[in-house]
């Protein structure tokens, strides 16, 4: 090979790769993205099922307290913040939805209290 050639040999497998790496991020991004928004939901609903807010709370339906549906709709929409209503959910809450108390949920990591206020106030979904 000539020293004229080697440049662009160089240059075009450099070419090469930076379209080979941008391929790559772009399918991991994606599959990263779609993988990411069901484990976010599947985890919360699992956390509704670990700490038994399900013996209460439904999706649509009242049974003791509100369904899911209904609180979202009363703190979503900027009505509240996922720290509000974590807050309701650990210390509990008298009034806000009728006679029946929620009991204080102080067993619950703060963590997932705050996941699962997220998690209503984005539709329980």
């Amino acid at each position: 090979m000539t020293e004229a050639r080697k440049p662009q040999i160089s240059t075009s497998r450099i070419k090469a790769v930076r379209r080979s790496l941008a391929t790559s991020f772009v399918a991991v991004l994606g599959i990263g993205v779609s993988v990411a928004w069901p484990t976010h939901a599947v985890a919360s609903l699992a956390l509704a099922q670990k700490y038994t807010c399900v013996a209460c709370h439904q999706p649509t339906a009242k049974v003791v307290g509100p369904s899911w549906k209904d609180i979202g709709a009363k703190y979503g929409d900027g009505k509240g913040t996922a720290a509000q209503l974590a807050a309701s959910i650990k210390g509990g809450s008298s009034g806000k939805w009728g006679p029946m108390p929620m009991p204080p949920q102080a067993q619950v990591p703060d963590a997932d209290v705050q996941s699962l206020a997220q998690w209503l106030l984005d539709g329980a979904k």
